[in-house]
């Protein structure tokens, strides 16, 4: 298509600023971007949708227009989102360069612009795919009923008899035909194969496709960009599309359409990210109200707002557990907030929950390089726990054992068993993700020290080497806290988790196990000694000391449990 029929299209909202000569030049494709050096995503012939972020001074314009020129670029298009009008340095810029300048008006988005010039030129290109746009232009219209980004690969199948995938940068599967039932599914160690050979020739700056041969097959990798961020900040949570075939001997055409397809899914991946922007917000809320020591009472309140949306259907969430993830680069130019947020949304995702979405259930906010995961666990034995990762008993947590709901969690160990790998050759030499996970708490009062129990947990797995690690609540052992670096609500966590279950059965069934434990530990262990000071039969005590080890999970015959008691009790 013409730039001319761009600007005849009133819905686009592109008015001509320069270039009224030029407007004969053929569009072959769309590149949204903010770098200063764009260069090497460029083969020619695209329109340039900016919001002119790259601009620091007006010398900056006549650089970027500079390299647009020598890539055989179509036009430019700037956003007037962020600025009021278009700065007379870029318009000058663009005549000296001959390149057709249009502004783009703020009420008209990017995705649109996109959308519009994909499909022309798919259709004028190949007539055999001019349902795919059509279809995926009902699709995204129509929300998540349209059918995702599976109405696409469907297509490509029966149009161009093409096995293809959309997978997540750990190597999940988003889309596909044989999702739907038809054909094998891509097997899970050639999925983590593809998403790892990507990361890593993406890193590398290679321009897809990447061939990449796995379990016998060639595939070819289409690279879905999220937009035109410094490659850091998007390479851990873009899409790639992996086509079941040799893409080195197509011509031109075919290859085109291909680049098309992702850039039909990529609105389609910017419509699912914006719908995380609720969960999002009530994680930012919740975590902002236990780190500035909000009432528990006001936290409770909050977390009755977020459970229905985190459990659809099942009411309140009686336990939550947090999780911390760091993204840290070499250079530190780069935060690593939004990749770390990105990265637990992957990593904690259940393909298995109910919904549009597979991330449904999972709220995370970001601060700085850090992101927090506030992740629900409904105590009903029907429900599955995230599959993705190892469901542990995550003890009683103030419940007795008698009728307690059977609660699982999350481990930090299976939390990156399967993702380990491709995310270890997406951060190459340079990045460094860690993780720390809280045990489960069963109140609002306990979140505050499971955040900074998450956080010191995070902290230990920043000590190990490795580009990817983890760390949970399992290996704060005893000694470590009695570090005088170790802040005190793990402390206080660490105390809770060991102590208020039988505090609460106290208080229930005037049992005085506490008074018993601590009898216990003083006589060195010793049933007789133990049973004269407490005016006890001896299988009385054995009675009440088997309650406190069903209780709490611990054996008070273990040097190590019985150590773990002392020092909750003194601390306490």
């Amino acid at each position: 298509m013409r730039l001319r029929a761009l600007l005849e299209t009133d819905a686009l909202g592109l008015r001509l600023l320069g270039g009224e000569d030029e407007l004969d030049r053929t569009v072959r494709g769309v590149m949204t971007t903010d770098l200063r050096d764009p260069s090497r995503y460029l083969s020619g012939g695209e329109l340039v949708l900016t919001g002119l972020a790259w601009r620091r001074e007006p010398e900056d314009s006549e650089r970027f227009v500079r390299i647009l020129a020598a890539a055989g670029v179509a036009g430019l298009a700037a956003g007037e989102a962020e600025m009021a009008s278009t700065p007379d340095d870029l318009v000058l810029a663009c005549a000296r360069h001959r390149m057709p300048l249009f502004s783009v008006d703020e009420d008209v988005s990017f995705a649109s612009i996109t959308e519009h010039v994909v499909r022309q030129v798919s259709g004028e290109r190949a007539g055999d795919l001019a349902a795919v746009v059509d279809r995926h232009r009902r699709m995204m219209t129509a929300g998540p009923a349209g059918g995702g980004p599976e109405v696409v690969l469907d297509l490509l199948g029966s149009d161009l008899d093409l096995r293809a995938w959309v997978l997540s940068p750990t190597g999940r599967p988003i889309a596909g035909s044989s999702l739907a039932g038809a054909g094998p599914a891509l097997p899970a160690a050639v999925s983590a194969t593809l998403a790892g050979e990507h990361l890593a020739a993406s890193r590398t700056g290679r321009r897809g496709p990447h061939r990449v041969t796995a379990a016998g097959a060639t595939y070819s990798l289409f690279p879905i960009r999220s937009g035109g961020r410094d490659l850091r900040e998007t390479v851990l949570s873009d899409w790639l599309l992996a086509v079941e075939a040799d893409a080195g001997d197509w011509p031109e055409e075919r290859l085109d359409l291909l680049h098309g397809v992702t850039q039909l899914i990529a609105v389609e991946r910017d419509r699912r990210e914006a719908a995380r922007t609720v969960r999002r917000r009530l994680a930012q809320e919740v975590l902002e109200l236990v780190q500035t020591g909000a009432a528990p009472a006001e936290i409770a309140a909050r977390l009755r707002v977020a459970a229905p949306v985190l459990l659809p259907g099942l009411g309140t969430a009686p336990h939550w557990q947090i999780v911390v993830a760091r993204v840290e680069w070499e250079d530190g130019d780069i935060p690593g907030g939004p990749v770390a947020q990105a990265l637990l949304e992957e990593v904690l995702v259940d393909p298995d929950a109910i919904g549009p979405d597979p991330s449904d259930r999972i709220a995370v906010a970001h601060t700085g390089d850090e992101a927090v995961a506030l992740v629900p666990l409904p105590s009903v034995p029907s429900v599955p726990s995230v599959p993705s990762v190892s469901a542990v008993s995550s003890g009683p947590s103030g419940a007795d054992a008698e009728g307690a709901a059977d609660v699982t969690g999350l481990h930090a160990d299976a939390l990156l068993a399967a993702v380990r790998e491709p995310l270890s050759r997406g951060l190459a030499d340079d990045g460094r993700l860690t993780l720390g996970v809280s045990a489960a708490v069963h109140s609002a009062e306990g979140l505050r020290g499971a955040l900074e129990e998450a956080r010191h947990a995070r902290r230990v797995a920043a000590a190990r080497p490795g580009r990817v690690c983890a760390a949970g609540h399992q290996e704060l052992a005893s000694h470590v806290l009695l570090l005088p670096f170790v802040p005190d609500d793990v402390r206080r966590a660490f105390t809770a988790r060991l102590l208020d279950p039988l505090r609460d059965y106290d208080r229930r069934h005037r049992a005085e196990l506490i008074p018993t434990l601590e009898a216990f530990l003083d006589c060195d262990g010793s049933w007789t000694r133990c049973a004269t000071r407490l005016h006890l039969h001896v299988n009385t005590l054995r009675y009440r000391v088997g309650r406190i080890e069903q209780l709490t999970g611990r054996d008070l015959s273990r040097l190590e449990d019985k150590l773990d008691f002392f020092l909750a009790l003194r601390m306490s």
